[in-house]
């Protein structure tokens, strides 16, 4: 680590800054649209059962099965799946950047996401997050969600690093502040130029 930055680790989510969301609004309306669900059913159906599904206390196959498959379909689970996996796209620039950054400074880099298990399994392997990554901390992994503090404690925890060694990179205001809270340096991602240029104020080039 060069000696202008005190930035030993990076905090990163996935979707919205390394990925796209991996199951959001656009995800499901497009889903409604080419399997003719009931818009309105389907939202009330997922908004009821997601958070359940974040935190890990119900598989991705009987989350499908209270939001899509309460009722015969003229399609089936894999074809779903399927769709859903190919909702996944990576966003332009970040993950090569934290291969770099990782590379020149040797920092660790932990993933701190909310997603179901089968999702977050996918996307790490597809998109070879492990590259790069140290550690995941997936909120269906450690049963419970940003923006609950302590899955940033469990993360500085497993870093054993202090928080003022720490930056966090997210899409979400509010999560950015719940980390800031805590001590944590934070980034609101809104796109790749913007975010490089902030690394460069703590030092990382």
């Amino acid at each position: 680590m060069k000696k202008e930055s005190t930035i030993n680790t990076i905090f990163t989510d996935i979707g919205g800054v390394l990925l796209t969301n991996g199951w959001d609004k656009n995800c499901r309306k497009r889903a409604i649209e080419k399997f003719g669900l009931d818009a309105e059913e389907t939202e009330e159906r997922h908004h009821l059962c997601f958070d359940t599904l974040e935190v890990g206390k119900i598989t991705l196959e009987e989350y499908l099965n209270h939001v899509v498959f309460y009722k015969r379909r003229s399609f089936d689970l894999s074809h779903f799946w399927k769709f859903m996996r190919e909702q996944s796209k990576i966003l332009p620039g970040m993950i090569q950047l934290l291969h770099q950054l990782k590379k020149k400074y040797g920092i660790k880099i932990a993933v701190l996401s909310n997603e179901g298990r089968e999702l977050a399994e996918y996307r790490i392997k597809e998109f070879k997050l492990h590259e790069f990554a140290d550690f995941f901390i997936v909120s269906s992994f450690v049963h419970f969600r940003k923006p609950d503090a302590d899955i940033f404690s469990i993360a500085l925890d497993i870093a054993q690093t202090a928080p003022e060694n720490v930056m966090y990179i997210e899409d979400r205001a509010m999560f950015v502040q719940v980390a800031r809270s805590l001590g944590i340096h934070g980034i609101r991602y809104t796109d790749f130029a913007k975010t490089a240029e902030k690394l460069k104020e703590f030092g990382l080039k």
